[in-house]
């Protein structure tokens, strides 16, 4: 990237329920719109920073739809928020080329680029456009249920789960079509690798660095002898048939949620469209995991010189 910016657009996604992000929202405003960037923002996150109570915001932002062509317009997409606000972020930033800043207002943040502490950082990067581009699989959902068809996308993952409180659902796992094992369980995880440190991560399944092309296949409380997690080429279909009793419902990244009746099959694979985040630096992954999961690495003195 070059240090001038020849059109500069930044649209803001802010979680609005979050205390810290209209400080953080004003700090990035008026830093940008004093550098000359124009800065967006969707109706639906005016509205909520909008409430009673709350400072005005000011009248040079200008408002876009929310929908899926929110950044189209946009150089870049800011998020202010977790990592729940980036997912959402990121419904409005894919169908266009706009890559996604994360600043961190949440607990872990493992989708964000900064903390809230680097926001003067981010600020001087968006002016300048000193970032590189890294891309994000993503996963292609279809949806067969009573006849009906549900198509959508995920960047974490797609979950098929019990509904309510249903005891057990039984899930037939088919890969590249050829039947792998059946599952009474309470669902099914599959993940791509930047969803190894979401849900599939809470459910047991491993870690992959998120350079690996890869999808996760994860049980979830599954009551069989083979319950193990997958990780299956990027090339195969993985598809997964709930039993004629059980019903189910497909959630895609903890926001899109459907009904699946018993009989219902979702297949899985991988989208050719990506999803892109705009990072400050080429940090080893590695470096991301301890900061954020505060592992311990005390004692390391890294390689030993070779003794010749």
């Amino acid at each position: 990237m070059t240090d001038q910016a020849e059109s500069r657009r930044v649209l803001l996604v802010v979680n609005p329920r979050r205390e810290e992000a209209h400080a953080a929202l004003t700090t990035v405003v008026k830093a940008l719109l004093a550098a000359g960037v124009e800065v967006l923002i969707t109706d639906e996150d005016r509205d909520g920073l909008s409430a009673p109570g709350l400072p005005a915001l000011p009248d040079e932002l200008t408002v876009v739809a929310s929908d899926d062509h929110a950044a189209d317009d946009a150089d870049v997409v800011v998020v202010l928020g977790g990592d729940g606000t980036v997912l959402r972020a990121a419904e409005r930033a894919r169908a266009s080329e706009a890559p996604l800043f994360g600043v961190n207002l949440g607990h872990v943040g493992f989708l964000a680029e900064a903390e809230s502490e680097d926001i003067t950082a981010v600020v001087d990067a968006i002016v300048h456009r000193r970032w590189h581009v890294e891309e994000r699989m993503t996963l292609d959902i279809r949806l067969v249920s009573d006849g009906e068809e549900y198509r959508t996308w995920a960047l974490n993952e797609i979950a098929l789960e019990k509904r309510g409180h249903e005891r057990m659902i039984d899930v037939l796992v088919e890969v590249d079509g050829r039947p792998l094992s059946r599952w009474g369980c309470d669902g099914v995880v599959v993940a791509t690798p930047t969803g190894s440190t979401a849900y599939a991560f809470s459910a047991g399944g491993p870690v992959v660095w998120p350079e690996v092309s890869a999808m996760l296949v994860v049980p979830l409380s599954a009551h069989a002898l083979f319950a193990r997690p997958l990780v299956v080429s990027p090339t195969s279909v993985v598809a997964l048939e709930l039993g004629e009793y059980s019903l189910g419902a497909l959630t895609a990244d903890g926001r899109r949620i459907v009904e699946v009746s018993g009989g219902g099959r979702i297949e899985v694979r991988q989208d050719p469209k990506p999803v892109r985040f705009a990072r400050l630096a080429h940090a080893p992954f590695t470096d991301r995991l301890v900061a954020k999961f505060q592992l311990p690495v005390d004692g390391w003195r890294g390689r030993r010189p070779e003794v010749g």
